[in-house]
């Protein structure tokens, strides 16, 4: 409200102007007169249209109400703008209705057309407000959309990998089969019962990539070996759910079980000028000695797509080998301090 008597100002400023230019006469007269009709006419309206129920999207009332409101503002801005004019300048009561030189109407089509005209540029700018509200809310709902179709395509991707592993452990280990059997019972009540949240602590993503770790250490046994480091300071930044696991996913398959003696996953966060770390590196055979598989880099492109959908350019994921020998992939992205 408070802005539109602002712009109500400016705009009678601008007719007195215009009318001192066009019909001579004096501007601070000119702008008293605008002003006090200006002013009355705004509150009029302004404070009416918020009494009055009206649509949503505008904050104005529809018809008959709105056209109503608007015809009674020029009229009480009219008569009672005038009379206020007329009392600074010590004019005679009423002398504005005079139609001696075209007074009355001169000063009456301003009124009119100077109100019909701030109403639809106020009705205008509502409009157009709720507008990139409902635009930003349809950006938000389908970034939630996609992080959650992401979502549901990086876990049946881990379960199926799991479940194959198990069909081959079950043939020549059946008692660490039915170890890691149930371990996978476990990781998945405890992913399923959750809600869907589009963010987590990073210290529950770190719980999550923990069991998964355990599930893995079933099947392979001392050949997987792993560090996870969580700085107590970071445990509470929100991260998007399922976004680390796809990483260490890929050290396993690419990294460690192409190599005869296994090697470590570690995974490590931390603040660096002012955005949140996170390292995931392993002493695997390394980018260039890892066989091609079917799927080889899906883990990789989702992770990348879910850093660019939430945090746009500011999410960066790089891929290098790691001083170990390995592997090292590391995710960068702003958090709150």
């Amino acid at each position: 409200m408070l802005r539109h008597g602002l712009i109500t100002a400016v705009f009678c400023c601008l007719i007195a102007t215009a009318m001192t230019l066009t019909g001579g006469g004096n501007w601070a007269g000119h702008l008293v007169y605008s002003l006090a009709i200006g002013t009355v006419s705004w509150l009029f309206i302004d404070i009416g249209r918020l009494l009055i129920s009206g649509h949503r999207e505008t904050l104005w009332p529809g018809w008959p109400a709105g056209f109503l409101l608007i015809a009674m503002g020029m009229v009480v801005g009219f008569f009672v703008g005038n009379l206020i004019g007329d009392a600074w300048f010590g004019a005679p009561r009423f002398d504005f209705l005079e139609f001696k030189d075209h007074k009355l109407a001169t000063a009456a089509t301003i009124t009119i057309i100077a109100t019909v005209g701030m109403c639809f540029f106020f009705y205008s700018l509502g409009k157009s407000k709720h507008m990139r509200s409902q635009i930003e809310l349809a950006q938000r709902n389908a970034t939630e959309a996609r992080l959650k179709l992401l979502e549901t395509q990086l876990e049946p991707h881990m379960l199926f990998n799991t479940l194959a592993n198990l069909r081959v452990l079950i043939t020549v280990d059946p008692p660490r089969a039915v170890a890691m059997l149930d371990r996978l019972n476990s990781y998945l009540r405890m992913t399923l019962s959750g809600s869907r949240a589009l963010s987590h602590p990073l210290s529950a993503e770190f719980e999550r990539l923990g069991d998964y770790l355990e599930l893995m250490s079933v099947r392979m046994g001392e050949r997987l070996r792993y560090t996870l480091d969580l700085p107590d300071d970071l445990r509470d930044a929100p991260v998007p759910p399922l976004l680390l696991q796809p990483l260490v996913e890929n050290s396993i398959r690419h990294g460690l079980e192409p190599k005869v003696e296994g090697g470590e996953i570690v995974v490590r966060a931390r603040r660096q000028a002012g955005l949140l770390e996170i390292e995931v590196s392993d002493t695997g055979v390394g980018l260039d000695a890892a066989p091609p598989s079917e799927g080889s880099g899906f883990g990789l492109e989702q992770v990348r797509e879910r850093l660019a959908t939430v945090y746009g350019a500011q999410g960066h994921i790089s891929l290098a080998p790691s001083r170990a020998g390995g592997t090292c992939a590391t995710l960068s992205f702003p958090t709150p301090v």
